[in-house]
């Protein structure tokens, strides 16, 4: 299938390790434009080399923390002297933060800035350009609903869920489409940290995941091409799990 974003415009924040990745090389693949950012410049340009020596044109690095007051700023000039717009924008930047009673409030504050206010920052500096030329596509990489524990993440996932239903309301008729995309259990960076042994990983998948094992980042970043692309024009506002069926309800 030709998904019709060959040229198109992709940035890609949290694109250093694991689901970012992905979506960088599968959006290469496919032959769209792109501009990377996260903070470890030496990963960013490691995957630049990668996409580059695959063919591809080699996206454009911007090494930056996503909290900072000047980040929104610096990126958008970036798309704007390069390209003139942007066509798809990936909200992938984030972590996994445990967050039980007593924790310092810093820590709320600071995965909220991370997670849900740099999302809402970069889509509102790019969001009236897409609506402007009729084409754009927000897609934001969120997490489960169905927390073990309390984990500041998770609150900050209710919130971009909320809002980008919100926004596909106001704007579908733009042809602005927004919507959330839940991994379950990737091999990444972050889940490594959790199930460090592959005999943690299988115990895990043989409890938990139906499909037996854990995805990969390009299963997320397959998904995220295609609602990046024409093809999906009415899928908007919705959440979707790529998660070997882990989610547990039918809701």
């Amino acid at each position: 299938m030709d998904l019709q974003i060959k040229d198109m415009v992709a940035l890609v924040t949290g694109a250093s390790v694991g689901i970012g990745t992905g979506i960088v090389k599968v959006l290469a693949d496919e032959g769209c434009k792109l501009i990377i950012t996260a903070r470890r410049d030496d990963l960013l340009n490691g995957l630049a080399d990668e996409v580059e020596a695959a063919g591809h044109d080699r996206p454009l690095v911007v090494t930056q923390d996503l909290t900072a007051d000047d980040a929104g700023a610096t990126l958008k000039k970036v798309v704007d002297d390069a390209h003139g717009r942007l066509d798809i924008l990936v909200n992938n930047a984030g972590a996994m933060v445990l967050a039980p009673v007593g924790t310092d409030e810093q820590v709320w504050i600071d995965i909220m800035n991370l997670k849900w206010w740099a999302a809402l920052r970069m889509s509102e500096l790019f969001v009236p350009g897409m609506i402007e030329r009729g084409y754009g596509r927000v897609i934001n990489i969120t997490g489960t609903m169905e927390p073990f524990g309390i984990n500041a993440a998770t609150c900050a996932n209710a919130a971009i869920q909320a809002w980008s239903k919100g926004l596909s309301r106001e704007h579908s008729k733009d042809g602005v489409t927004s919507n959330c995309i839940i991994p379950g259990r990737i091999h990444s960076e972050q889940n490594e940290r959790g199930y460090p042994t592959v005999e943690d990983e299988l115990a895990f998948a043989a409890q938990h995941i139906p499909a037996g094992e854990f995805g990969d980042p390009e299963d997320v970043a397959n998904l995220v091409a295609f609602v990046a692309s024409p093809k999906a024009r009415m899928i908007s506002g919705s959440v979707m799990y790529v998660d070997g069926g882990m989610k547990r309800f039918a809701h």
